[in-house]
């Protein structure tokens, strides 16, 4: 099974294996699937707050602060906030 891409960490989930094959314990499985839940009956406040939040969160795994920071003004979002740089950086 190939475990790149977005929906790598779902499908293993939903598999009930890490991704070097070994079970997942189903006390852990259970608990994810509880907070999921939860989680999806929360309110969203909007896709574009969500669509950064994703941005930043990921986008620090690959980009330098600098980069990150100059590719969300460029496209039209607020730059990194000062909580996101002390967290990520």
């Amino acid at each position: 099974m190939d475990f790149s891409g977005p929906d790598a960490i779902d499908k293993a989930i939903e598999g009930g294996h890490d991704l070097d094959g070994s079970p997942i314990p189903i006390k852990m499985l259970n608990l994810y699937k509880a907070v999921m839940d939860k989680e999806g009956l929360r309110k969203r406040s909007g896709v574009k707050k969500s669509m950064r939040n994703r941005i930043v969160r990921t986008g620090a795994k690959h980009f330098g602060q600098e980069t990150l920071n100059e590719l969300l003004i460029d496209a039209g979002w607020e730059g990194l906030k000062q909580k996101e740089i002390d967290f990520f950086f």
